[in-house]
């Protein structure tokens, strides 16, 4: 696993919940993640669940990924999904706001392979270089994610050739993310 990206995800974190502690008093909150089970949940009340990273299973991994697209994927997003367990995570990068998308529990980590799986499968179909999805954006059309090829981080446009680069690398772009409490 790629140390430098599992310790720039973690230092994110970290800032993440003190932000949240330091607006609210309180661990960070979800509402979207209501109702569904995972080890992350420290408490819940009517309509949010309150929580904190954990550790994944032992055995996750993007294998699966792999094995279903005979591609080797980048190590950085292997770091990126298998670090920890924990909610999804609002940020700014620059003023561009997003969503950092994380793995919540083991039933969430296959739906976000098989979710990669299907967006690398289009981008094969379309002739793209590969990417994998790392963070949603205000857009329906947009998202930020890895190059496969080169590792960069990129504001793809699902379905084009238009993307643009937001940072050579993952650590990068997670040390400029400024988290906020939503």
């Amino acid at each position: 696993m790629d140390y430098q990206v599992s310790q720039a995800l973690q230092d994110f974190t970290r800032r993440y919940q003190r932000q949240w502690r330091s607006d609210t008093g309180r661990p960070p909150a979800s509402r979207a993640l209501f109702g569904v089970p995972s080890p992350c949940i420290l408490e819940e009340d009517e309509d949010r669940v309150y929580w904190q990273p954990c550790p994944p299973p032992r055995e996750f991994s993007l294998s699966g990924v792999e094995r279903a697209l005979e591609l080797r994927l980048q190590p950085a997003a292997e770091a990126f999904y298998c670090t920890q367990l924990a909610g999804d995570m609002a940020a700014r990068f620059l003023d561009r706001p997003l969503e950092l998308l994380q793995v919540w529990s083991d039933a969430d980590g296959i739906r976000i392979q098989e979710n990669l799986i299907g967006h690398l499968l289009m981008q094969r179909r379309l002739k793209l270089p590969p990417t994998l999805f790392i963070a949603t954006t205000d857009s329906e059309l947009t998202v930020i994610s890895i190059c496969n090829l080169s590792g960069q981080i990129l504001l793809e446009e699902l379905g084009r050739k238009n993307r643009t680069v937001l940072a050579d690398s993952l650590p990068d772009f997670l040390a400029l993310l400024e988290p906020q409490v939503v």
